[in-house]
């Protein structure tokens, strides 16, 4: 699909300015319930940003062999935990569908082959944050999958593709966390941030800063506190996305940083275009 038929396809989204673009990190499912820092900072975040006309999600909670985007025109909201209070699994988030556009997304890709998926729905790391962004469920939502059998740079260049999207008034918002080690988690209220924690997600913040992307995606080289940092890659994929979507008159900015239960980073990136 050519960009001229791309923007035929989504006719009801006409071209708007550059839409930003955000990588939020999720943490605990208790952050759709409690009233924190982190929950405050996305509702904050939610009067700040131009509302948009849809919002495509990319969580590290939705992992498949190949990708899919979500096409159903009332997604479900998952409960995709275990063991938390019952109050928080009474919350839902009746936001509509993107049928259409999930479809012209569809096309648009053309690194790989994109499936449709009607089963999903809108797991916990999109739903505890747009819960608090957007309280008024009304804007549509659809997520795509991250295929978890390719490597860091395919999820880097397919973020790239999506640029598109942002000239539609589409947000693009990748969820997981840039430091993410459960197997470390300190549960204790005043837990210290693991020193490795702290310096890994420092060393992204400045390799963000830098543009340095290639870096980013090959985290694998940047040394132990890398490895402690990203045991498993599944909620750093969502952060790729979001650097592939950066253009070069964006600016990279940090609204909210932090380490919570000593090793898992709750750092959001906003890219937005100078103006």
């Amino acid at each position: 699909m050519t960009l001229a038929e791309f923007s035929k396809a989504i006719s009801d989204y006409p071209t708007t300015p550059i839409m930003p673009a955000l990588f939020v990190g999720h943490g605990s499912p208790m952050n759709g319930l409690e009233d924190n820092e982190y929950s405050r900072a996305w509702q904050m975040l939610g009067t700040q940003l131009p509302r948009p006309r849809a919002i495509l999600a990319i969580s590290a909670h939705w992992l498949t062999e190949g990708t899919a985007v979500h096409v159903a025109a009332k997604p479900k909201t998952i409960h995709d935990f275990w063991g938390f209070p019952k109050e928080l699994y009474d919350l839902t988030y009746p936001c509509p569908g993107a049928p259409e556009l999930a479809r012209a997304t569809q096309k648009l890709i053309t690194k790989t082959n994109i499936e449709t998926d009607t089963e999903w729905g809108i797991d916990h790391g999109t739903w505890i944050v747009l819960h608090r962004m957007y309280s008024d469920a009304n804007i549509p939502v659809f997520q795509m999958s991250i295929d978890f059998s390719k490597p860091s740079n395919f999820h880097y260049e397919l973020g790239k593709e999506l640029r598109p999207l942002r000239e539609h008034g589409i947000l693009v918002m990748g969820s997981g966390n840039i430091v993410h080690n459960l197997s470390r988690v300190d549960f204790n209220e005043n837990a210290k941030a693991f020193d490795w924690a702290l310096e890994f997600d420092e060393k992204s913040k400045t390799l963000i800063e830098a543009g340095n992307h290639g870096a980013l995606a090959h985290y694998e080289k940047l040394g132990s506190a890398a490895h402690l940092a990203i045991p498993t890659p599944d909620h750093y994929y969502p952060l790729l996305y979001t650097l592939g979507l950066q253009q070069r008159t964006d600016r990279a900015s940090f609204p909210i940083s932090g380490i919570t239960h000593g090793s898992v980073s709750m750092r959001a990136v906003l890219l937005e275009e100078i103006e």
